[in-house]
């Protein structure tokens, strides 16, 4: 029993240091990722642009269900700066799933196994969301708040920061 009670107070330690690595307000952990498109995606090379981060899957129905909603947001802005990168969970074996699954939206997207994010921390729940400003600074974490995201989410979290330069 003591066993028990001490893995599960070092489990809640590890979520804890996780929590605290991302703060709102602070510089975004780096991402790298190599695009479905074959482009490398860095969130450097983005500065002076809103990135939203997004984790999905091609088996999870409520990231189905939003993925329009990004993309009619990002066809609607991205002439103001906007970056959408869509971060597929699935498995390498469902790659042709998310292909697919992608071919309906023009927002770019990559595997997971093709991203470097780890200061995000272990991803265990989809949909999952971040906003960065276009100075790199974390606006959103999605670790807080609802896990999906509705139109007017993103006109109140996104908007602002592409009408700010």
């Amino acid at each position: 029993m003591k066993w028990s009670v001490l893995f599960i107070a070092w489990i809640g330690l590890g979520w804890t240091t996780v929590a605290l690595a991302l703060n709102e307000g602070k510089p975004a952990p780096p991402v790298e990722a190599r695009t479905f498109g074959g482009k490398a995606f860095r969130l450097d090379d983005y500065t002076g642009k809103v990135v939203v981060l997004h984790f999905w899957a091609s088996w999870c129905a409520p990231c189905r269900k939003e993925m329009p909603t990004l993309e009619t947001y990002y066809e609607k802005h991205r002439a103001q700066g906007l970056e959408i990168l869509a971060v597929s969970m699935d498995d390498p074996a469902d790659e042709a799933k998310a292909r697919e699954v992608m071919r309906a939206f023009t927002f770019p997207a990559a595997m997971v196994r093709d991203t470097e994010a780890k200061g995000y921390g272990r991803i265990w729940r989809i949909p999952l969301t971040f906003v960065i400003d276009r100075q790199g600074i974390l606006r959103k974490d999605g670790w807080h708040g609802a896990p999906t995201l509705e139109l007017p989410d993103l006109e109140k979290t996104v908007t602002p920061l592409l009408e700010s330069r």
